[in-house]
């Protein structure tokens, strides 16, 4: 955590001395402290550091700490003070309570009892500074939406809170289609969530399908549903993808492996609003939005003749693109934060904090896999972390990009690239189809359709 997110101390005493041992105590603590020992040396401090406690003498120099206690309480209601005296009585205690102070102790004391006393201050700072970070760390979610869309979206980036705008006015078009697009881990389906839970179709169905999952010889069942006995298997009546997101939206995750077939018959549906299940005469109508999303570039597919124009023309009504993570440093930092809550809490390491050089060592990393691989390096540095403060070396990051080698001009092909890259990229992954599906920016399922393709088998590759 970074030092000015320590909680500081401030301790107001006439006795130097005092306050100098006092403060070479909470050196080798995990406090900031700083030592005053008059009232206007106390107030320029307080003037120029946000504290969080102050530690109050009763008697100062021309002054009583009672009185300096009421200002503080006045003009700055959220700091703790806790009042010492080597000359209490109950009254002054009581008065002090009643002020506001959180606790009273007597000279002479030992720092065992104002360690006990600041931690039982402490516990209500933490609550207090977790629910101010909760409310200005910029999420981009109001509280109505945080159980159903992932709280992930975080982010304080001019480029970020554009597509929260965009996702805004998107909602208010329950009838547009919308296509999003960014790479692999920028948070594609959060903003579908966004623009779904935002809208009028909020209170029905977000049906989520992944285009390069289902296979061919079930697409059509898949999508349209089917009728009892049209064909071996269909044991009862199904609705499909459309049907059942009547009045909801249907998000198509990695609409560019789309096979050509079901775009063409998507295309139809989308425009028609009119289904008929398999083995059916029966036409069903059906009132969805379709939100899509891919990481590849249609307009290019488009051209290669593996993507249909008049299909993307119907789903690119508003273009929503979430731009990568390293074009928006700014938004690590809170992300981080973020991802370091919920995984110390998730595994019961509440008192985790974040050294300074953590932040300026992320900012500059590219993240190659966005905020998908920061949560995932998070996940992974606070499982493995051996202390309370997380340093630059529980966040191994990868400095050497694999690069593929340039095929000869007459090899420059579309297949021939393709099956270079996927060659490629099983060899440095040792094989290991998911990782590399994440090397190459897809899922492991549409590289084991490629693999397909191409006939490409692990056992024919020669290491």
């Amino acid at each position: 955590m970074e030092k000015k997110e320590r909680i500081k101390i401030l301790i107001l005493d006439d006795e130097k001395q005092f306050t100098e041992e006092l403060s070479g105590f909470f050196d080798d603590s995990e406090y900031q402290a700083f030592e005053a020992n008059t009232a206007s040396e106390g107030k320029k401090i307080l003037s120029n550091h946000e504290i969080d406690l102050l530690i109050l003498d009763v008697r100062l120099p021309g002054v009583n700490g009672l009185d300096i206690l009421k200002e503080v309480k006045i003009q700055y209601p959220s700091m703790e003070v806790i009042i010492i005296s080597a000359h209490g009585d109950m009254d002054t205690v009581i008065k002090a309570i009643r002020l506001g102070a959180f606790d009273y102790l007597r000279k002479p004391f030992r720092f065992i009892d104002i360690q006990i006393a600041i931690e039982r201050t402490q516990k209500y700072l933490q609550m207090q500074r977790l629910l101010k970070r909760m409310e200005e760390k910029n999420s981009l979610i109001s509280k109505s939406l945080e159980e159903k869309i992932d709280r992930q979206f975080i982010g304080v980036s001019p480029q970020i809170l554009k597509v929260f705008e965009q996702s805004v006015t998107a909602a208010h078009y329950p009838d547009a289609n919308v296509l999003i697009t960014g790479e692999s881990g920028t948070g594609k389906e959060n903003i579908a969530r966004i623009i779904h839970y935002s809208s009028p179709r909020k209170d029905h169905l977000l049906c989520a399908v992944n285009s390069s999952a289902i296979t061919d010889s079930l697409l059509e069942s898949e999508f349209f549903g089917h009728k009892k006995g049209s064909f071996t298997g269909a044991i009862a009546d199904k609705m499909g993808f459309f049907e059942v997101c009547n009045k909801g939206t249907l998000f198509l995750d990695e609409i560019a492996d789309m096979p050509l077939n079901l775009q063409a018959k998507l295309l139809r549906t989308t425009e028609e609003k009119v289904i008929t299940r398999v083995g059916d005469t029966i036409p069903i109508h059906t009132d969805f939005r379709v939100i899509s999303a891919t990481n590849q570039d249609l307009e290019k597919l488009v051209d290669k003749k593996q993507f249909r124009l008049d299909l993307l023309h119907r789903l690119n009504t508003l273009h929503i693109h979430i731009p990568p993570l390293r074009e928006r440093p700014d938004d690590i930092k809170p992300l981080l934060i973020h991802f370091v809550e919920i995984y110390s809490n998730k595994f019961n390491k509440p008192a985790i904090r974040i050294s300074k050089e953590v932040f300026n060592v992320l900012q500059k990393y590219d993240f190659p896999g966005n905020v998908r691989e920061l949560r995932n390096m998070t996940e992974r540095a606070i499982i493995l972390c051996k202390s309370n403060l997380l340093e630059v070396s529980d966040f191994p990051m990868k400095t050497n990009k694999p690069e593929f080698s340039k095929p000869d001009d007459d090899m420059i092909t579309l297949k021939t690239n393709e099956m270079t890259m996927i060659h490629k990229a099983l060899k440095i992954c040792n094989f290991n189809q998911s990782a590399a599906a994440d090397l190459l920016g897809i899922t492991r399922d549409a590289l084991i359709r490629k693999m397909k393709k191409y006939d490409i088998a692990v056992s024919k590759i020669d290491e």
